[in-house]
């Protein structure tokens, strides 16, 4: 089972993230769930949500506590909470960011995802949604297919922004 904790805050779409790459991992003809943990939260509060892939049936509905991959979507929410924290040996990381950075110990990946969802305009009450570019970085990481990126996507979303977001943040990411 491959197990993915997503750490985002309200109102960027980590929680809907989450969804798509389920989605998208259906399509690949896998088993796939998505879940968040929040509470009463507010647009820009720490938020994380968790998937799990496999190739049988997932039975299991809880927190991920050991991940083999952190998604960040906002590198501030690391100032509050250890992303890190249970991740596997040999885990990777990916953080939306301009820029490469090092996490000791675990493969780390990037893609200006915020740079992309504001050159596509995917903004909602000026805050740039980051859920479907970061779904595009997912399938670059070999997590799901490119092709069952774009389905999930057009499935959840009718306008094609988030399939050119997707595609560039896809095209972006160096593995």
């Amino acid at each position: 089972m491959y197990e993915i904790r997503i750490h985002s805050r309200g109102g960027q779409g980590g929680v809907t993230a989450a969804r798509l790459l389920a989605t998208a991992a259906l399509h690949d003809g896998k088993f796939a769930t998505a879940c968040p943990f929040y509470g009463a939260e507010r647009r820009g509060a720490p938020v994380v949500s968790f998937v799990r892939i496999d190739d049988r049936p997932i039975k299991v509905y809880s927190q991920i506590h050991e991940p083999d991959l952190v998604v960040v979507l906002d590198a501030s929410v690391m100032d509050v909470v250890d992303v890190l924290h249970g991740l596997k040996t040999g885990g990777r990381v990916f953080i939306n960011s301009a820029h490469p950075r090092e996490f000791a110990g675990f493969a780390a990946h990037h893609a200006d995802l915020t740079g992309i969802a504001l050159k596509e305009n995917l903004v909602v009450s000026g805050s740039p949604i980051l859920n479907t570019p970061v779904i595009g970085a997912l399938a670059k990481l070999g997590i799901i297919s490119p092709g069952s990126a774009t389905s999930a996507i057009r499935e959840m979303f009718a306008d094609e922004r988030n399939v050119r977001a997707a595609e560039a943040a896809y095209r972006e990411m160096i593995v």
